[in-house]
């Protein structure tokens, strides 16, 4: 098989401008969704999502604390329809770590080379999406409420695609 590239996709339009702060690390929203053209198994997504959160809970008067952050990849086959009707799936791992009220700011990163899978009904087209959650279990010192900003101008998603397409059968002469 040869892989061949086609033209780069990218999006820089925030979904959400804020992320929820609570226990759980099960309450992603999403930061950045793009579409991608049809594609077949094999193709190949070389998918890279860059974010900005800012920590300012409790500024200026309440409790400052420290609050983890996890972001990921997923996706899921688009057909126009809304988000929720179809399963998503993950790619790769999740990414994460905490940023404090000293750091306030946290860049998000990350990369990852998808294979479209062998199920995959060749011509379907792929959301591909950034997800990102915020946690800590000092969520209720201010009543609760408290979000992470995400700070517009900082982020975006990119995908290169490469269609798998088969190698030449010979000719015999």
């Amino acid at each position: 098989m040869t892989l061949i590239p086609r033209q780069p996709l990218a999006n820089e339009n925030l979904m959400n401008a804020s992320i929820p702060v609570d226990l759980s690390s099960n309450t992603p929203r999403p930061l950045y969704r793009l579409i991608t053209g049809p594609l077949s198994p094999g193709d190949q997504l070389d998918i890279t999502a860059d974010a900005r959160v800012s920590n300012a809970c409790g500024y200026p008067s309440g409790t400052r604390y420290t609050v983890g952050v996890g972001w990921h990849l997923w996706r899921y086959t688009y057909a126009g329809a809304g988000a929720s009707a179809v399963p998503w799936t993950r790619i790769g791992h999740y990414s994460g770590t905490n940023v404090t009220p000293e750091t306030h700011h946290l860049d998000l990163h990350i990369a990852r080379l998808y294979t479209v899978p062998a199920d995959w009904t060749p011509g379907d087209r792929m959301a591909i999406v950034l997800q990102a959650d915020a946690h800590s279990t000092a969520w209720k010192a201010n009543g609760g409420g408290d979000k992470l900003s995400v700070d517009e101008g900082y982020g975006q998603l990119v995908v290169r695609p490469w269609t798998c397409t088969p190698e030449p059968t010979p000719v015999e002469a």
